[in-house]
This record gives structure tokens, sequence and C-alpha cells, in this order.
């Protein structure tokens, strides 16, 4: 995913596969995985689920670089899909699929997850977007880690695309959260000290038997178990891939100007978990449209306050990565909305024009899928 070179980048995404003519969730046919393979190698893989299918991006120096091969992986996965009368989308959630409709992979790996995890697992109907950044020196990702903490809640409230759940409006802008959340070993991560204290942590699950290796610590931000990276892993399956390198630069950004700033010996703003844990719940719950509380400052900010200082922070490290146009972009997606604001939009002008909940989040899916490689 990256080799190691300071703030290389490397994206993964999950997609979910639906029928190109009724937009109902589908699965997808060995014979697509095999071609799909055949074509992209290893970075395509299925999912646990047999409706879902992952990619991830080679090692990417640059912002431009990851857009290529992330348009060139969903091309491929929407050409292949084509042929088996499939179409990807890319959304945190399926707005009507139900999760106990659905089957996993009859594979050693994911009948071994299916017996851990139980029902909790058939309930992972979900898909996220993942953001590896190159930190060479452990001890860094770990101090990058600890300080990147307190932009996890902004992520998610721009990356919100599940307003919907098995055919309800849920309230909330991300419902996926909430489901992942059911997993041991989620959430925000703890603070560590060092890199030798994160990996007492880990080697303790692993000497008792809980997990195997530290890929299984699914936290919103994690060190990489198989790269020196560090992993973003808050953020929803975005429907557009232009808002998602727009995120991955902003992520890519910020993590330089945090290893500028311990390289000075200053540090961002350290605040506990559970005063963090109020600005992800507030995310989740209005996405863009709630603002988030500025513990500093001591009172809720709008996302267009918080973006502006956002850009003006991380301007000078995304100039350097050549992806400023790509920060930049963070404003226009306020002024455009979340995708979970363009469902409920997409959805009630559906409803609007007359047509029944069924037809109109049927909209919703067509929407998405279209979306998918423009």
């Amino acid at each position: 995913m990256t080799d190691g070179t300071p703030f290389s980048l490397g994206i993964e995404e999950e997609y979910l596969l639906v029928d190109a003519t009724s937009f109902d969730l589908a699965e997808a046919p060995e014979a697509m995985i095999r071609e799909c393979k055949h074509r992209l190698g290893d970075r395509v893989s299925p999912e646990f689920l047999r409706c879902q299918i992952e990619v991830g991006t080679r090692v990417c120096t640059s912002i431009a670089e990851a857009g290529g091969e992330l348009r060139h992986l969903r091309a491929v996965i929407a050409d292949v899909a084509r042929a088996h009368g499939l179409t990807p989308i890319s959304a945190a959630c399926h707005p009507t699929a139900r999760w106990s409709d659905q089957t996993h992979r009859n594979r050693e790996r994911y009948n071994q997850l299916r017996e851990e995890l139980a029902a909790v697992g058939d309930r992972m109907l979900i898909c996220g977007m993942h953001v590896h950044v190159g930190l060479p020196d452990p001890d860094q990702r770990i101090d990058v880690m600890n300080q990147l903490s307190w932009f996890l809640p902004h992520l998610l409230a721009l990356s919100s695309s599940s307003p919907f759940w098995q055919g309800q409006d849920t309230g909330l802008a991300s419902y996926r959260i909430g489901v992942f959340d059911a997993l041991p070993r989620t959430g925000l991560p703890p603070r560590f000290d060092s890199w030798s204290a994160y990996r007492r942590f880990a080697d303790t699950l692993i000497g008792a038997g809980l997990i195997e290796d530290a890929s299984k610590i699914w936290w919103d931000l994690r060190p990489s178990d198989k790269f020196p990276t560090i992993e973003t892993r808050i953020c929803e399956a975005y429907p557009d891939v232009e808002w998602t390198l727009t995120l991955a630069a902003a992520i890519q950004a910020t993590s330089r100007f945090l290893w500028r700033s311990h390289a000075r010996k200053h540090s961002w703003r350290s605040y506990d978990n559970a005063l963090i844990g109020e600005n992800r719940w507030r995310a989740r719950r209005y996405g863009t449209e709630g603002g988030l509380v500025d513990f500093g400052a001591g009172a809720i900010k709008s996302m267009d306050q918080l973006v502006e200082e956002w850009i003006a922070l991380i301007a000078e490290d995304a100039e350097a990565l050549g992806c400023l146009a790509e920060v930049e972009r963070l404003r226009r997606m306020l002024t455009d909305g979340t995708s979970a604001e363009r469902q409920r939009r997409v959805h009630e002008d559906a409803l609007a024009a007359g047509k029944d909940s069924d037809a109109a989040f049927r909209e919703v899916v067509r929407d998405l899928a279209a979306r998918f490689t423009e």
C-alpha cells in the first residue's frame, strides 16, 4: 500500500454491487471475481459479504497519481460488473437492502470471522474508504496518530454517505459508523506514548489468543500491521472519486503538518477521547450541518469555519505535496453538500414527483451508480 516513503499514499475503497436493472443489492459471481483479479491482480479482493468487493491502489507519490489509479480501478470494476448484469456503487450503505438477506463467502478466513463475530458480523453491510500515509519511523507514526485523532470527526462529517438503512431514514448522516462500532476494537484509538507501548498492547492481545495479528484492531485510525503507514479508516465510502481524493489529500497534508509540528517540538491539540467522541457523535448525527465543538474556544463552530481554519493550517503542506487544489476543494464539498444530503434530496425529489417510496429509493441507488465513474 505504501513503501515507507514519507507521505506516500495508498487508498482502499469498498464497493457494493447492485442489479443493473432493479438496483437491488446482488451477489458477485465467482466468475466476476476471477475476471477482476485477472485484470487488476492484487489491487482487488473479494470481501466478507458476497455483495461487496474491495480495491486498493498501488503505492502513490501524489494525489494526482492516486486519482489515476482510482479512476482506473473503478472503470475496470464497472466494466466487469456490467458483463454480469451488475453495477457498483460507492456508498457506506445501500438504502433498502436487508443485512439478514446477505450471505458471506464460504472461505476459511471468512468462516472463522463469522464464527468469531456471530450476528454482529452479519450486520456488516457497510463500506468504508481507508487512506494510508507513509511514515517510516514507528514512533512518528504513533505521534501523528495521537494528534490526527482530533480531525477524525471532521473527516466523518465530510464523508457521510449512509442516511438510510433497510428502507428507513435513520435521521443520521452516518448510520454505518454505529454498525461498525458493534465490533470489538473499534472507535477512536487510545493514546500511546511510543511505538513500543502500542506493540505491548497489540502483543498482549495476540499472546492471549484474542487476535492472530494487529490487523484485527479496527480503530478509526491505526498503525498498519502490514505497511509502514498510519491508516485512517473513519471515512465512509464516497460516490464521487473527486471527493474521495479531496478527503485523501486532507489526510495526507494534515499528516505532514503534524509530522512537522513534532519535528519543531510542538504538539497539536490534545484532548481526551471522551471529548473527541462528542464531536464524533455530532458528525455521525448531523454530518456537516451541525458543526463541531472547538473545545479551546468552548463553543460549537460551523463546518464552514472549521474547514477554513483547516485549510489555512495545512496549506503549506498541501502545496509541498502538490495537492493544494484538492485540499481547497473542501470548501466545495460544503457548498455541494455531502452524499448523505444528496441522497436525501434525490429521495425527496422522487417522492415529490409522485413516485412511491420503493421507486424513490431506486432513484437514490440509480444516482449513486451514475456517480461511480463520473
